[in-house]
């Protein structure tokens, strides 16, 4: 298994969070992580993403723990809800930081601005681009370092139509190239699209773990957001 997840547990004031959840994930999956706020979706991506320590439990990936963060810090890459980017730097200057700090050689963010095709926008400001155009900045920061997981917490969250399905195609093609994805989202259409199994949280607890057949045919799916 490449990714094993055994009890990991984060609670937040004694309610919240993620109660203690295993599950484990086979190379090439695209796993969306369903429940509605506060059911615990972005405390697990940003464990996973080494960006919050766990109360207990423990993960692995490539079989290597998280807490192991000099040896993991290639193996998994983080696309936040919020791009984590400098806005007051250029688009080059930014992918060239991380790729210092991720120990990569700068010709890989050339290769980055060609596959993203951020070429036409490698001297603007972060801040200066449209939100479509910093979640490409985003994405292409978390593949410097060729991970072989990744994780996107709401990737579609407030682009309009085209530059959604510009994201779904960028997805369908990084998956393609053998990457585990596991991604949030609250939009059936989305995950009908994309996924290939489905996690749903609910109070920090897992409810269900199937295919996206199995899913939308459940209970789970017509209750979900009535629980």
């Amino acid at each position: 298994m490449q990714v094993e997840v055994r009890g990991l547990t984060k609670l937040y004031n004694l309610d919240r969070g993620l109660r203690p959840t295993s599950f484990v994930v086979r190379q090439g999956e695209l796993i969306a992580v369903v429940g509605h706020n506060g059911a615990g979706k972005s405390t697990l991506m940003k464990m996973l993403a080494n960006w919050i320590l766990p109360d207990n439990g423990e993960a692995m990936i490539d079989g290597i723990l998280l807490k192991n963060r000099t040896a993991v810090v290639g193996k998994v890459g983080f696309v936040p809800e919020v791009p984590n980017l400098f806005d007051f730097f250029s688009v080059e200057y930014n992918l060239k930081l991380f790729a210092y700090l991720f120990r990569m050689p700068f010709s890989r963010v050339d290769e980055v601005l060609s596959e993203f095709n951020l070429r036409p926008f490698r001297k603007n400001k972060i801040q200066t681009l449209s939100k479509g155009l910093k979640q490409r900045v985003n994405i292409g920061r978390a593949l410097l370092a060729n991970p072989s997981v990744l994780l996107f917490d709401e990737p579609t969250s407030g682009l309009d139509f085209e530059m959604t399905k510009e994201l779904y195609r960028l997805l369908k093609n990084i998956h393609a190239a053998g990457k585990t994805i596991f991604f949030t989202s609250h939009r059936p259409e989305e995950i009908k699209t994309l996924a290939t199994r489905i996690l749903v949280l609910h109070e920090g607890s897992i409810i269900f773990d199937g295919s996206p057949k199995e899913y939308f045919q459940s209970q789970v799916h017509e209750n979900l957001y009535a629980l």
